[in-house]
């Protein structure tokens, strides 16, 4: 089975009210399914229409395409901020991040694995709009993702542009924007804060596109297929499909697409999650390492769409959801997260320096009975919120905040019983941290 990126299967999936698992990447051996030749991509969806180019900013922002990589930021806007700045004399630099630096996510692992080629189409047609003269194919240093990319390239032959694959270093801060640019330029693959305008000056100086690989893809078959088709699924504010990643205590984790505003409970079912009954709340960490945690009893039937799951005090994030066991411990899971999120800042500024170590430690200090830990949390949230210089020390803050809320609320039990006795009998280490080996981890293992 392919990625359900086309326009029979897609309208399938929608029209029948399901959702699809795709073929998952395996950590070691051959994944379950080959990826598709250029051959099949030629002749399932013919050649890139790069003679759209001049129309696609108009096309993209019709459709309300938004960036599929966490931010939810309109690409229309962003190709057209990008266009605005280029010119024959300073030609954009198109950059499709392919790194999901997020644990949680395989997502984009999944897609370039099956459908690299749609991948590339994407972000040759976002170069042609923008008056890019080079493509650059952001991966991991070292992963299968940059051997699928290099062989769809090789397989095309040689293009009107240089377009590369190039890689980054494999670290949770690495594949923000700015990071990449920055690596890019110096070698140095850490965030250039808030204020760079790489749309007006990025890679070598030029004006920069990054773009998620899922939204080049989407972008690819808006160019193809048009806004009214690409407005069929998902909802009126957030059209279109997304790939969801989906693990924990499921039987069958995966990718699937669904169309954006698709119940919880259709995805998780898709992916073999099956209620236990369990008296307490079922929880489930939705967005990725800045996620927030939702209990699943409450939230079934809310919508995978920003709007629906803000409704609910969640966010959709990097499009991942895990779920953790019945009497899952959202405190002891949300310690190793903030440790893995303290040791992979860039620490160039206080709240990354200082803030992100301090709230882990309080964190797992609560964990281990510290009935003060919760006041010194309540303090240090709000003084670290926003004044990072990039984002990174927020997604920590809101993932700990969603966290008290849990455990403050209908988890109130659970906390005492960690207060009470310095821990639970709850399993651990269920969300993925990428083989990272935190102080929550090592005192699991003793």
């Amino acid at each position: 089975m392919t990625v359900a990126l086309c326009p029979a299967s897609t309208n399938d999936l929608a029209f029948s009210g399901t959702a699809r698992l795709l073929p998952a990447v395996p950590a070691s051996g051959h994944r379950q399914s080959p990826a598709s030749t250029w051959q099949q991509h030629n002749a399932r969806l013919g050649p890139v229409p790069l003679q759209v180019a001049p129309q696609l900013v108009d096309l993209v922002s019709a459709a309300g395409l938004l960036g599929r990589g966490g931010g939810g930021f309109p690409t229309g806007t962003k190709l057209a901020a990008v266009a605005a700045n280029s010119s024959r004399r300073n030609p954009a630099v198109v950059v499709a991040n392919c790194c999901e630096g997020d644990p949680t996510s395989s997502k984009d692992a999944v897609l370039l694995a099956t459908s690299p080629h749609l991948v590339i189409d994407g972000a040759l047609l976002a170069a042609a709009t923008t008056g890019a003269d080079r493509v650059i194919l952001a991966v991991h240093k070292g992963s299968r993702t940059s051997a699928d990319l290099s062989q769809a390239l090789a397989a095309r032959g040689p293009q009107s542009i240089e377009i590369t694959v190039v890689g980054i270093p494999a670290r949770f801060v690495a594949s923000e924007a700015t990071a990449l640019v920055r690596y890019l330029n110096t070698g140095d693959a850490r965030p250039a804060g808030r204020l760079s305008r790489i749309w007006e000056s990025g890679v070598d100086g030029r004006p920069t596109l990054v773009d998620n690989a899922e939204t080049l893809a989407q972008l690819a078959l808006i160019a193809r297929f048009g806004p009214a088709w690409f407005r069929q699924l998902g909802t009126e504010s957030e059209p279109g499909t997304a790939l969801v990643t989906v693990g924990g205590a499921v039987s069958r984790p995966g990718v699937v697409e669904v169309a954006v505003g698709t119940p919880l409970r259709i995805i998780l079912t898709a992916a073999g999650w099956v209620p236990t009954g369990h008296a307490g709340p079922a929880w489930a960490l939705i967005g990725g390492l800045a996620g927030r945690w939702i209990d699943l009893h409450r939230a079934t039937e809310i919508g995978f769409s920003a709007d629906e799951l803000g409704l609910v005090g969640g966010t959709k994030g990097v499009s991942s959801i895990v779920v953790l066991p019945a009497g899952g411990c959202v405190l002891t899971e949300t310690a190793r997260i903030l440790d893995y999120l303290a040791h992979s800042g860039a620490r160039q500024c206080g709240p990354c320096m200082f803030g992100l170590p301090a709230i882990a430690a309080d964190m797992a200090s609560l964990a281990d009975a510290d009935r003060d830990a919760l006041g010194r949390l309540r303090v240090r949230l709000p003084v670290i919120d926003k004044r990072g210089g990039c984002s990174h020390p927020d997604g920590a803050v809101a993932l700990a905040a969603s966290a008290l809320r849990a455990l403050t609320g209908p988890d109130a039990v659970h906390l005492d019983l960690h207060l009470r006795h310095g821990g639970c009998n709850s399993p651990a280490a269920i969300v993925p941290l990428g083989g990272h080996r935190t102080a929550g981890n090592r005192r699991e293992n003793r």
